[in-house]
């Protein structure tokens, strides 16, 4: 049976800059809680929030929050994606969780998806006090992403951080797209970039298709996957067989590095895990994962 579940606006300072949230939360005592991020240059609202109704409904807390310069939250640098920052975010959000009243801090669970999915693998990692951990659609590895993009896509992006080096003289940064079709000036290209912004961006009141070209080069800097062996607690790896993102078979190398990992292959894109079925299929395997080992004492 579903529960009544209220969604309240929440604030939270990350490093001195006030943060946004949505706490679902249900009138039933203390719950067990999952805290979430999008991924790279997303925002709550962008189909995150139909995973969190749908836990929230199956008796789960969540704690769904934008990134500083990102959605609703404040930061004077807008549409900045970057590692360091999006990590205190994570610790912060997470700290603050426990701070709140009816929250099972036994209890606590993270949910990322794509470039949050990896930061969700590095707090599993590092952190003592996770439960369980999903990465949907996880971002691991520098290269794998980065040849996944094709080589005209590549050279554009190069030339473009050239120029912003100019640019950057003069007091001005040069943005691009997040998402666009192969060969376009994007950091993430796929055949159907168009239902990502259709389905996930249709209804988002933040969100724009742009980020700082500069972004390209937290890809350099960062590789997730390297923290999977010593992810010492339950952690579901939902990943998409066709991902032109995240590719697919880098993922599972990481996957089964897991001592406590669970994978299942879902037979979509990067995108598609977003929207029906396979919104529908992953929703219950993550509900039943969650359900699994918040019985487990």
């Amino acid at each position: 049976m579903a529960q009544e579940v209220t969604r309240k606006d929440i604030w939270f300072s990350s490093e001195g800059t006030d943060c946004a949230a949505w706490l679902y939360v249900s009138d039933t005592g203390k719950q067990p809680v999952i805290v979430m991020a999008h991924g790279l240059g997303s925002t709550r609202d962008m189909r995150l929030d139909a995973f969190a109704s749908s836990f929230a409904e199956a008796g789960f807390a969540c704690f769904l929050f934008d990134y500083r310069n990102n959605g609703d939250s404040k930061g004077d640098k807008r549409y900045r994606v970057n590692v360091k920052e999006q990590l205190e975010d994570w610790n912060n959000a997470v700290d603050f969780v426990k701070t709140l009243d009816n929250i099972d801090t036994d209890r606590l669970f993270l949910f990322g998806t794509s470039f949050s999915g990896g930061h969700v693998m590095t707090l599993s990692a590092k952190r003592n006090d996770i439960r369980g951990t999903i990465a949907q659609c996880p971002y691991t590895d520098t290269f794998a992403s980065v040849f996944a993009v094709p080589a005209v896509t590549s050279l554009k992006l190069v030339l473009t951080l050239c120029a912003d080096c100019v640019t950057r003289l003069f007091g001005h940064k040069i943005m691009v797209p997040l998402a666009g079709k192969p060969n376009e000036r994007a950091l993430m290209v796929a055949e159907n970039y168009t239902y990502y912004l259709d389905l996930m961006a249709g209804n988002s009141k933040t969100f724009r298709n742009i980020t700082p070209v500069e972004t390209v080069l937290e890809f350099f800097k960062y590789r997730p996957g390297k923290y999977a062996k010593d992810i010492r607690t339950p952690i579901y790896y939902a990943v998409c067989a066709k991902d032109e993102v995240a590719p697919a078979k880098k993922t599972l190398e990481y996957a089964k590095q897991s001592p406590l990992g669970t994978i299942k292959l879902y037979d979509c894109g990067h995108f598609d895990i977003y929207g029906s079925p396979y919104f529908e299929e992953a929703s219950a395997d993550y509900i039943n994962f969650f359900q699994r080992l918040t019985a487990q004492k």
